[in-house]
């Protein structure tokens, strides 16, 4: 099994929730989540206390039922969770109208933590900065872009264009300023290192070889996703004419991709026992 990457505990959590426990109606026993986590290497006490944080932070709500207590999403914290999941299974675009979309916006200084957010939202929607206060991307992202706006309160501040040519001397010379496609392409490289020789081998226990545990199935497919997931805020999805040469992100997302789905069964079934034990069960 490939070992566990060094991610923030909440992230985990954020992950876990969209991956295993929202497709099952969204709630789950505190005892279960911290099942659940043990197995991800994460102790009982940073699990505790990162849960107890993003509560506090309204990404998640706990509720008592006897002895003992439930967590859910909170609407902003699923808003969160569906974003993540539309980008990391988004499909890689393969057509482009030539035409770009623009996100431009003025912040007062006084309101810097608000301008740091817009920024950190415009690049996970996959926009680049090709000046200051002007984001662009060559997919329409404006119902992303509006809800985010929404979201943060920003809408005096910016403005949303669709549909434009810009007057650059190349769109490769857009596409330079605004992201390092080369750093993103080794990234790649070793993500399709780590993981190509797992997948392999579990090509082949489900071709007659020995069986992979489900647990260990489990732990596999968790940190496949969340390490890919890492790339959506990197790669703006670009359509092949904005390409350079080389570029390995299709065949490291088709790599996620199969083997995502060949661990699926076995994690399930892990998931499935856990998360539908009592928790007097867990806890003994």
């Amino acid at each position: 099994m490939t070992s566990p990457p060094s991610i923030r505990t909440q992230i985990v959590i954020f992950t876990l929730f969209g991956e295993y426990v929202v497709p099952r109606g969204g709630r789950a026993w505190t005892r279960s989540l911290l099942a659940l986590l043990e197995a991800l290497q994460v102790s009982e006490r940073a699990a505790r206390s990162t849960l107890s944080r993003m509560t506090q932070k309204g990404w998640l709500v706990s509720e008592r039922n006897g002895r003992y207590s439930r967590y859910s999403l909170t609407p902003r914290g699923l808003r969160v969770v569906k974003e993540g999941e539309v980008r990391i299974f988004e499909p890689r675009r393969t057509e482009w109208d030539g035409t770009w979309h623009m996100v431009v916006y003025s912040i007062p200084e006084g309101k810097r933590r608000l301008r740091a957010s817009l920024r950190t939202r415009l690049g996970w929607l996959g926009f680049g900065r090709l000046a200051p206060g002007t984001w662009v991307s060559p997919n329409d992202r404006r119902a992303e872009v509006e809800a985010d706006l929404d979201d943060l309160k920003a809408r005096p501040y910016a403005v949303y264009f669709g549909g434009m040519h810009l007057h650059y001397p190349s769109d490769e010379e857009i596409v330079r300023r605004c992201w390092d496609l080369k750093s993103l392409n080794k990234e790649y490289a070793r993500f399709i290192r780590r993981y190509e020789p797992a997948f392999k081998a579990c090509q082949r226990s489900t071709d007659g070889g020995k069986p992979i545990p489900p647990e260990e199935c489990f732990q596999q497919r968790f940190w496949l996703t969340l390490e890919y997931s890492q790339f959506p805020r990197r790669d703006p999805n670009l359509p092949p004419p904005l390409l350079p040469k080389g570029w390995l992100g299709r065949r490291a997302d088709q790599l996620f991709r199969e083997f995502h789905q060949l661990l699926r069964q076995p994690s399930e079934e892990f998931v499935n026992q856990v998360l539908n034990s009592s928790p007097d069960v867990l806890r003994a």
